[in-house]
């Protein structure tokens, strides 16, 4: 015993016309295959289905002989490509889905001839050609996918986060009305991440009659940060001494982006062009757990306005090579 076309469309044995157009029309839109890019195989299946399913319990006498017969007559009902091995075919789920859509939305491949049959009884193939594949000037197209700014702090790049992301679009609901919706969407900020890194959620964009919904793309852009800057993987500081710091070595003390204290000695003599690398204390690297860049101090020595004649001569004389 076969399925049932009306579980195939979740619909109960008493259902009206109306009842089965708003059943198909969900369920065509949720199944077709360029909205399910993760699991295409299973979609193309279900979508031809549900178009047989519909073929039939839309069409008084088909649905009664489907009533009566059960499993056992379904290959007796006329199909619209009946000539076709009996199947249901691939031009027959396109012409249905026009019907409801307004236009043509599919180009099944074949080997030299469109609509091969390739759904319901006999299948035997499942080359299928999505919308934005064929060259027919009519074929809804997708639009551009939509950009949003996704701002983080240097902290959550750092340490990895997860934002919540709450948005507002236009869908068509089952009746082929526009409406609004919300959603929330997760986003997880991995460890390392850079800013221009882009997270894709696909067809989460405003969607159109006789248009594929676009992309939705999150871009990460950095927060500027009132102590670190960032280059590439390896963080760049900014740190003040003295000048007889800077003569005489000092303690660098820093607190980390995730909040530990670094307390390191400098005994070299700082210079204008003097640079402390603290290796693996830069941000972590993405593609590379357990690895960070370097953290580079950059000092900023701070001179005396003023001195007395004593200093001068002091200096002068400790200074002398």
């Amino acid at each position: 015993m076969g399925e049932d076309y009306y579980s195939i469309l979740n619909v109960d044995r008493t259902a009206t016309d109306d009842d089965l157009k708003k059943a198909y029309r969900k369920l065509a839109m949720k199944w077709h295959p360029d909205k399910n890019p993760d699991n295409k195989n299973e979609a193309e299946a279900k979508f031809i289905r549900i178009s047989e399913a519909y073929e039939i319990l839309s069409d008084p006498r088909k649905r009664s002989l489907h009533d009566q017969q059960a499993e056992e007559g379904l290959t007796e009902i006329p199909k619209r490509d009946s000539n076709r091995n009996n199947g249901f075919s691939a031009q027959s789920a396109e012409d249905i889905f026009a019907e409801f859509f307004g236009t043509d939305t599919f180009d099944f491949e074949t080997s030299g001839a469109r609509g091969r049959t390739f759904g319901g009884y006999g299948r035997t193939d499942n080359n299928f050609k999505g919308f934005n594949d064929g060259n027919d000037a009519t074929m809804p197209k997708k639009p551009p996918p939509v950009e949003n700014k996704l701002p983080c702090s240097l902290e959550e790049l750092y340490n990895g986060t997860t934002r919540k992301m709450k948005i507002s679009r236009t869908v068509i609901d089952v009746d082929g009305h526009l409406t609004q919706e919300t959603e929330i969407l997760t986003i997880d900020v991995k460890r390392g991440w850079k800013k221009g890194t882009k997270i894709t959620f696909p067809n989460k964009g405003n969607e159109q009659l006789h248009q594929l919904p676009a992309d939705l793309v999150f871009v990460v852009d950095e927060k500027a940060h009132d102590v670190y800057m960032r280059d590439g993987n390896d963080l760049l500081m900014k740190y003040k001494v003295t000048l007889a710091e800077a003569l005489r070595g000092t303690a660098v003390n820093i607190t980390t982006l995730d909040q530990r204290d670094l307390a390191i000695t400098v005994t070299d003599i700082i210079t204008p062009l003097y640079e402390l690398v603290v290796a693996q204390e830069g941000m972590p690297i993405a593609k590379d757990p357990g690895s960070r860049g370097d953290l580079k101090v950059q000092f900023d020595v701070k001179f005396p306005s003023k001195l007395t004649h004593e200093q001068k001569t002091a200096l002068r004389h400790a200074l002398v090579t």
